[in-house]
């Protein structure tokens, strides 16, 4: 039985995302309980030329809706990116869960040799549609959810493996 691209997308962005929107709870009540001012949180960045908290978050959620848009073959809806609290990126997460699920299978199946084309700051990048998805879109959001993870958890907010892979 082979794995579809809609089954290699749609639930594996939603999980991360899902994912995401749980270890921002727990910043958020981290800050609250210790009753520090939650900008020392999504203000955070690991190293110096690395992006905080926020932007990190706002990566993740642009690559997942990116994702899904273009698996289907739209154009992914913008945000502005000005989130600046917890209840905030919150509600981009959410938003960008619902946006990730609203797509069916019939939208996305098929997809594996479409063209994508990104036009990044130093010229476009051109992968099929699962190069996109499995070396490109997936490994990105992992990435930035991983490092939103790390800047709580250094921060200690309590968080443990099953709080960035979900609960089966």
């Amino acid at each position: 039985m082979s794995l579809s691209m809609y089954e290699a997308s749609v639930p594996t962005l939603s999980r991360m995302l899902d994912n995401l929107r749980g270890i921002l709870s727990k910043g958020a009540a981290h800050a609250e309980q210790h009753k520090l001012d939650p900008a020392a949180l999504t203000t955070f960045r690991l190293y110096p030329d690395m992006f905080p908290l926020t932007r990190q978050v706002q990566i993740a959620t642009d690559m997942a809706k990116g994702c899904v848009a273009r698996l289907a073959g739209v154009e992914p809806p913008a945000y502005e990116d000005k989130e600046t609290t917890f209840a905030e990126l919150g509600e981009r997460v959410e938003k960008t869960a619902a946006f990730v699920k609203s797509f069916s299978s019939s939208q996305i199946d098929g997809s594996e040799d479409r063209e994508i084309v990104l036009k990044m700051r130093n010229g476009e990048m051109r992968f099929s549609g699962k190069q996109y998805l499995l070396h490109f879109a997936i490994p990105n959001v992992h990435f930035h959810v991983a490092t939103a993870y790390l800047i709580l958890r250094h921060n200690g907010v309590v968080l443990g493996k099953p709080d960035f892979i979900g609960a089966n």
